[in-house]
């Protein structure tokens, strides 16, 4: 009977000559085998530190946020925390997902796996996203149980560019407390000018929509006339359009409207 020990096995491995073909291809399997260990074991260690750092990006993101809404560092302190509430919901019943881990939910990949996200079609699809996510990100602040702040990601096609921003509503969910733009590719100077401080000035306190509940915010060409126009950028027709068309989606059925409804009816 062969003498399968794996210890005498390993010495007989290495008493065989360094140029035999056997011990060549052995130790070639071996050192695969433990480097594939050592990767493994790598991967499943640093996960956690991987996830805390994805989770400090957002904070960073989301204090960005919030330092550029007048007094909302008050409203924080005042609540209690420094930190927003993260929330995975379900766009389609408007209500938090279950089973979802809000840190390692990944909007941008779900919105473009099929198993993950639907095809609008043409005519609904005013941000041209070609598919929506089943879930979505939001971040929720409450100062004493009572609704304070709201910001919902949103993201949709600029004129040379997919545009990404934060959307922040105040408590009464139909006042805009901020529009932060975070990603675009716009022709410099000119539609990039959509991420210039000054131009996102001009969104807070603007309403979304009137007493009937239409959505009326938009972006305009030239000067705003109402509380729901948003100045254009001058010689950038096309990128303030895409940022306009990307509010308006978003804030509507096929967006957040779901979600902003059971807000408002306190089922959060």
């Amino acid at each position: 009977m062969a003498d399968l020990h794996p210890i005498r096995l390993w010495r007989r491995l290495l008493s065989l000559p360094n140029d035999s073909p056997a011990k060549t291809i052995a130790m070639a399997l071996a050192v695969s085998a433990v480097c594939a260990v050592v990767v493994s074991s790598a991967a499943i260690l640093l996960r956690p530190l991987q996830e805390a750092n994805r989770a400090l990006q957002q904070q960073a993101r989301l204090a960005e946020v919030v330092a550029t809404l007048p007094g909302m560092e008050d409203v924080l302190q005042s609540a209690g925390t420094g930190k927003l509430e993260t929330l995975v919901v379900d766009l389609a019943t408007g209500l938090p997902a279950t089973g979802i881990d809000p840190v390692a939910f990944d909007m941008r990949a779900a919105a473009v796996a099929e198993e993950t996200s639907s095809p609008l079609a043409p005519e609904i699809d005013l941000a041209r996203i070609g598919r929506r996510p089943h879930f979505a990100r939001i971040h929720v602040l409450k100062r004493d149980q009572q609704l304070a702040l709201v910001i919902l990601p949103i993201y949709g096609a600029g004129y040379q560019s997919t545009l990404h921003a934060y959307l922040a509503l105040r408590g009464d969910l139909n006042t805009v407390a901020a529009l932060k733009i975070v990603e675009q590719g716009e022709t410099p100077g000119i539609g990039a000018r959509i991420e210039e401080p000054a131009w996102q000035k001009l969104w807070p306190g603007k309403q979304i929509a009137d007493e009937n509940g239409a959505i009326r915010l938009a972006v305009v060409r030239g000067a705003a006339t109402s509380r729901f126009e948003v100045d254009g950028i001058t010689g950038a027709t096309r990128s303030s359009n895409g940022v306009s068309n990307m509010v308006r989606f978003w804030l509507g059925e096929n967006g957040y409207a779901p979600v902003l409804r059971n807000l408002r009816e306190g089922k959060f």
